[in-house]
């Protein structure tokens, strides 16, 4: 497949034109013109883009990739390195932040739910970034406490509960990755547990005065999944060889 084609459909897929963001969403470094091998992970590390040179990949698919805004724009130091390997390797970077997060597939949020057996009915927050819903069925509605050892069950991680951890969960929100603001907009929403990936000072004291519990349970660990769907995505309807790798990261 040509790199325009590959990206004139993962725009039409992600709907990236509609999303407000803070970096470029789609082709951030240009490789060569055909693309048969894509390597998909969650951010665009050293360490990912060596596995990409390593397996011959042609491009790269990732969630966070280059280029923030308000980040310092000179090329040195990591940055130089990181871009070096891509160019010198004629390898596409290709990334989708906040589009990934939305699709209601493929997208972080949608798999997150999924994973965890969450059915959600509602949208809330920023571009309706944040899901809600009911958790898992079950004869009785399950506590904080127990909705966590869940998630530690199914990320393979301990997540952080603050708050009411007896509170009976009847209805569950979630936003991966670095949503913690959405905390209050959440409880508005009529959340009886939030959960995201971090946690900030402040969001202790909202969950003790708010009454509902809050659980951070990692950034790359809740955000693994929208590349994952996206690796089997490029496979299964566009015939590409896709492969997703999970590096290595404790948060």
């Amino acid at each position: 497949m040509q790199l325009i084609e590959l990206i004139e459909r993962l725009d039409a897929l992600l709907d990236a034109s509609r999303v407000k963001d803070y970096c470029p969403n789609g082709l951030q470094v240009e490789g060569r013109g055909e693309v048969r091998r894509v390597l998909c992970g969650v951010t665009a590390s050293q360490h990912l883009l060596d596995h990409a040179v390593a397996g011959g990949y042609d491009a790269v698919f990732v969630h966070h990739g280059y280029f923030w805004k308000g980040e310092d724009g000179r090329v040195n130091g990591i940055r130089r390195q990181r871009l070096k390997t891509l160019l010198a390797n004629d390898i596409s970077l290709i990334a989708y932040h906040l589009p990934l997060d939305l699709h209601p597939e493929l997208g972080n949020n949608a798999q997150l739910g999924r994973l965890m057996g969450w059915r959600p009915d509602g949208r809330f927050a920023d571009q309706d970034l944040g899901w809600i819903g009911r958790p898992a069925e079950s004869d009785a509605p399950e506590s904080a406490e127990q909705l966590g050892r869940s998630i530690a069950a199914r990320l393979g991680r301990d997540p952080l509960l603050v708050g009411d951890g007896a509170r009976k969960v009847r209805r569950v929100a979630w936003c991966t990755g670095g949503a913690q603001g959405f905390f209050e907009q959440a409880i508005a929403a009529g959340a009886d547990l939030y959960v995201s990936g971090e946690i900030s000072e402040q969001t202790v004291h909202l969950a003790r005065e708010s009454g509902v519990p809050y659980i951070a349970a990692g950034h790359h660990a809740t955000e693994r999944y929208g590349a994952r769907a996206i690796a089997a995505h490029l496979g299964d309807s566009l015939g590409l060889a896709a492969d997703f790798v999970d590096l290595p990261n404790p948060v």
